[in-house]
């Protein structure tokens, strides 16, 4: 079996032969970050559509962890085109952390069309170092697509807990790696090598929940599912919420 990954996988490299020489000129990273906000806000339109009943039950909990005031602060680690916003609960303070300044102008359209939120800032800023964001500022942080591709997932989950107030809750949804069984698997890991420098260091084999587990949240709640969506290789998700 490692033979035949091993095979296939070079198979795909040669194909994809121009990718890694730009990447190897230094070229592809600028040109992946121009380029990715364009094909994400496609993307989420898609997967909000077919993931919608799934989004509407994991934030249908948002508000409880708001302050005794009603008010809710919501931090989103990379926020992106802003795409769950619309499933947000009216008058919650939203800042949104992203280390690409190219996602801003999409931020700005997802604003205008989600006016039951407040938007309060966007710092551009990777998940591992959230040095503007106040310790203990937010109520609640959510990353949904996000820990596939940050470089030290036990960094950013530090990073949220410290941001986060006593009681304060991290939400999640994040396709992962298949059951190792599986021909699922098997193609994720062939396309892995080439899916990381197309989609911008996404991996397909990451196990994030054992990450969230080690994170040394007070409580945890996390469910894996078969998502609805048409590309099986990103149908293994988990989702769901740690309360600090």
């Amino acid at each position: 079996m490692a033979l035949s990954i091993f095979i296939l996988q070079l198979a795909v490299r040669i194909l994809a032969c121009p990718l890694y020489l730009l990447n190897f000129l230094g070229l592809w990273n600028g040109i992946c970050k121009k380029c990715f906000p364009f094909f994400l806000a496609r993307f989420t339109a898609t997967y909000n559509k077919q993931m919608a009943s799934q989004k509407r039950e994991l934030f249908s909990s948002l508000q409880e962890h708001g302050s005794p005031s009603g008010e809710l602060s919501l931090l989103e680690l990379g926020c992106g085109t802003g795409a769950n916003f619309k499933f947000y609960p009216p008058g919650c303070r939203v800042t949104c952390v992203d280390p690409n300044p190219n996602f801003e102008k999409f931020l700005i359209k997802s604003i205008a069309e989600n006016r039951h939120v407040q938007f309060e800032r966007f710092v551009v800023a990777a998940g591992e170092n959230m040095h503007p964001v106040a310790d203990g500022s937010m109520d609640v942080v959510v990353c949904t697509l996000v820990l596939c591709s940050v470089e030290n997932q036990e960094r950013i989950l530090q990073e949220v807990r410290r941001v986060l107030r006593p009681g304060g809750a991290f939400y999640f949804l994040e396709h992962v790696a298949a059951e190792h069984s599986t021909w699922n698997y098997f193609w994720q890991q062939v396309l892995d090598p080439v899916w990381y420098l197309l989609f911008d260091g996404c991996n397909l084999t990451r196990e994030s929940w054992k990450a969230v587990e080690r994170a040394g949240f007070s409580k945890l709640q996390l469910q894996h599912i078969h998502a609805p969506l048409s590309m099986a290789l990103v149908r293994p998700h988990i989702y769901g919420y740690a309360v600090k």
